[in-house]
């Protein structure tokens, strides 16, 4: 799995114009869906993003995770973070996990983070338009499969 991750101030998307999730602090959470992932790697990943310490203490260092701070995820299903551009110019997405498994597995990292945390989403497969206002900025970029432990 592949997430990029933004600290945000507040994040929302919409579908048709219509409003469908948005948070007013936590973080952005663009999500990728790779072959061969599956709940080790839903469980790995949702633990680094609910633990990540990306939030300022009162200090002003980053110390403090979404949990410590009461923020909350915008997920947004985003099978590009598999794009591939080693032949051309063109992006190849033979990386990402097929539709109908992927959203089952999009499905599933949802429900486990709403145990969780507060949690608002996109629509798999939809087109959306997502607004952020970020926060530092600070964007980190998580990948199961570059992890310890978590090669397929």
């Amino acid at each position: 799995m592949r997430a990029v991750v933004q600290r945000v101030l507040q994040a929302s998307v919409a579908i048709d114009g219509a409003v469908h999730g948005a948070i007013d602090g936590g973080l952005l959470v663009y999500l990728g869906v790779g072959k061969g992932d599956g709940p080790k790697e839903s469980e790995w990943l949702l633990g680094k993003l609910l633990g990540l310490r990306i939030f300022a203490n009162a200090e002003g260092k980053m110390d403090r995770s979404v949990l410590d701070v009461g923020g909350a995820l915008l997920l947004v299903s985003q099978f590009t973070l598999y794009g591939d551009l080693k032949k051309g110019l063109r992006p190849s997405f033979e990386g990402a996990m097929e539709p109908a498994l992927a959203r089952a597995s999009y499905d599933d990292f949802v429900t486990r983070a709403r145990q969780r945390i507060r949690v608002e989403t996109g629509v798999f497969a939809a087109d959306m338009r997502v607004s952020s206002v970020n926060d530092g900025p600070v964007t980190i970029w998580i990948d199961s499969e570059k992890s310890a432990g978590m090669s397929r």
